[in-house]
């Protein structure tokens, strides 16, 4: 019998996708075929992943479910994706392409439907290749005023109730019905057991009626101290609490940028050694991609700072400019900090990554069709010899190129793979070195790339690294990283500390 469990919560980034990554996992080590997905995300971290007709857009976290699940990541696990852009819009992505950019309440009013049959859709097409389906809820399952267009929450919970297929790919009936839901609430922010009967009070009735449980995330310390409230809330409600799931990050990639530090904020993460290097990221307002970065702060020696735009740059080793869902605008706010003089006055390595890229170039054409504003040429920051046209096409796939290593990657050979996601093509306006394939440019230490995951490689971040330590003219450390898996990580915390008989999968506390 196929099953959907669609992991709820009752608010955002209660833990939501730590829980469906791990369940994801904990099914496949025991052979089960399960697949992830989210009827409708926003975010701007996206991976480029095979779809219907090529490669399309997903949100991060559902291909990190996807490797969890040990199952090839498709546009069917996220059919919609919105990509905010700034000017209270957002891009919306329909079954991995975009449509066009528009606010809310043009969305609900102009293309609700059509997201809605999509992600029906979607979910059908999993459900009739796969045993179970982990489904992720966004923010809170109970918002009254959303109840009649959330996507991710109560229609994704209702789904098996229409269009369900007849029967699996092996004829074996399909479950009648919706999904089963569990609930993740977090303890961390304060009123977990208020939230928790607060949102089985406001969800609509046949959805709180599919809550087979709830799982409380982020405890630090003794959890029978909750014994006395958990028996309280389960009387009240009559839903068990299936698990306490203690403090631990598995180290599974950020879903969004709300991760990292707001706008105009310093935050360094990774290796606090003080003979180690600093990574520079200034904090681009409508950053995209963030994941891109994650690599480096695991690296011996290694500290990855974001920075305000108009912070100096006299103690970093080196800059990476990361990618933008509006690179006119981000361009602009940055000229506004004189970010451009001070990068143009630095010495240590640059990357520009996909939009990063574009800033570093001679000028931005068609600059209205990306941005927000009415200029139709804006002029970059003039370290790369390129020159960037922007018109409405889109580029999404996914891409191995020969290294050729040179500047920030002097040394690097091989292939790097990683996936394209850029609006806008790049042309060289004088002759440049191509170390990441020829859509690349590089002159003296300053590396344009539209390859995100560029850092995932071994062969890149090695040659990187090594790099940045021989222009600060420091020793590199060993490296010394105990081999860690986040999946199973996650897989750990699930298994270890949910009770898992209720929802119908096998699983011991």
């Amino acid at each position: 019998m196929m099953v959907t469990l669609l992991v709820a919560g009752t608010a955002s980034h209660v833990g939501k996708s730590t829980v469906a990554a791990g369940l994801c996992r904990h099914l496949s080590n025991r052979g089960v075929s399960v697949a992830p997905f989210k009827a409708q995300n926003m975010s701007n971290n996206a991976r480029a992943v095979l779809s219907r007709n090529g490669y399309g857009e997903i949100g991060v976290s559902q291909y990190v479910q996807a490797r969890a699940a040990r199952v090839t990541p498709t546009t069917d696990m996220n059919p919609v994706l919105l990509k905010p852009r700034g000017d209270a819009q957002s891009q919306l992505v329909i079954d991995g392409t975009a449509v066009e950019n528009c606010s809310a309440g043009d969305y609900y009013a102009d293309h609700w439907e059509q997201a809605r049959d999509a992600a029906e859709a979607a979910h059908a097409r999993l459900a009739d290749a796969h045993d179970v389906i982990v489904a992720e809820g966004a923010g809170s399952m109970a918002e009254p005023n959303l109840r009649e267009r959330d996507l991710a929450n109560v229609e994704t919970a209702r789904f098996g109730d229409r269009g369900a297929p007849e029967a699996h790919r092996d004829g074996r009936p399909a479950k009648p019905g919706g999904a089963d839901i569990l609930l993740v609430a977090d303890i961390e922010r304060g009123g977990v057991f208020a939230s928790i009967v607060g949102t089985l009070e406001l969800a609509p009735d046949d959805v709180a009626e599919r809550v087979a449980g709830v799982v409380i995330t982020k405890f630090r310390g003794d959890a029978t101290l909750l014994d006395p409230a958990i028996e309280e809330v389960e009387s009240r409600t009559g839903v068990p609490v299936l698990g306490v799931i203690p403090y631990d990050d598995p180290g599974l990639p950020e879903e969004d940028s709300v991760g990292l530090p707001a706008v105009g904020e310093r935050t360094v993460v990774g290796d606090d050694g003080h003979d180690g290097v600093t990574v520079g990221v200034p904090r681009l307002p409508r950053i995209s991609n963030a994941t891109d970065l994650e690599p480096l702060a695991s690296e011996p020696g290694i500290r990855v700072a974001y920075l305000p735009l108009d912070a100096p740059l006299d103690e970093v080793d080196a800059v990476v400019l990361p990618g933008s869902k509006n690179t006119v605008d981000d361009l602009l706010a940055c000229q506004g900090a004189g970010l451009g003089d001070r990068l143009r006055a630095f010495d240590g390595p640059i990357v520009g990554l996909c939009g990063g890229y574009q800033l570093l170039g001679e000028r931005l054409l068609g600059a209205d069709i990306e941005g927000t504003g009415d200029a139709e040429t804006v002029e970059g920051f003039g370290l790369l010899p390129v020159e960037t046209t922007f018109s409405p096409e889109k580029h999404v796939e996914a891409v191995t190129y020969e290294l050729a290593g040179s500047g920030p990657l002097t040394g690097a050979t091989g292939e790097a793979s990683g996936y394209e996601i850029h609006a806008g093509e790049t042309r060289a306006t004088a002759p440049v070195d191509r170390p990441v394939g020829p859509k690349s440019a590089a002159v003296g230490n300053v590396l344009g790339t539209y390859l995100h995951g560029l850092f995932e490689n071994d062969n890149v971040r090695d040659a990187f690294v090594g790099q940045v330590f021989t222009v600060a003219g420091r020793e590199r450390p060993p490296d010394t990283k105990e081999t860690h898996d986040p999946y199973e990580a996650a897989a750990e915390l699930v298994a270890e500390h949910v009770d898992l008989a209720p929802l119908g999968l096998e699983g011991e506390r």
